[in-house]
């Protein structure tokens, strides 16, 4: 029998592991959760609605560049699924979002739009109809 995959999480690494916590729990009602690693380290995971975001602090001797504007190498971006494209675009917007991309319809039945979250994470926020 073949093996069944699921998604499990995502980690991020943030010079600010805090500051970007907090920009989940205030655009999208996310819920942060501080923790202790075995090695002692804190770490914040964050819970979006069954989505787990493990958040790690960037150290000094960590060379991350930050991301260009554009397609790069790695990953380009997660995505978020609303019923809803105009509500969520404007609760979002009233929360501060800064949308890279406003929301267009790339096929009957498809709209997304691109928000940047911490550290230049690009979001897509989609809506199937």
């Amino acid at each position: 029998m073949a093996p069944t995959y699921q998604f499990y999480h995502l980690h991020l690494v943030s010079r600010d592991p805090q500051a970007a916590a907090q920009y989940y729990r205030r655009m999208f009602d996310a819920k942060v959760i501080e923790t202790v690693q075995p090695d002692g380290k804190p770490r914040i995971d964050v819970d979006l609605n069954g989505l787990a975001i493990y958040i790690f602090r960037a150290g000094p001797e960590d060379d991350l560049p930050a991301c260009p504007p554009g397609r790069y190498l790695g990953l380009d971006h997660f995505g978020l699924l609303v019923k809803n494209m105009d509500e969520a675009v404007a609760e979002l917007k009233q929360r501060g979002a800064e949308f890279t991309t406003e929301p267009v319809t790339m096929r009957p039945g498809l709209r997304i739009a691109f928000i940047r979250g911490p550290e230049n994470t690009r979001i897509e926020i989609a809506e199937r109809t």
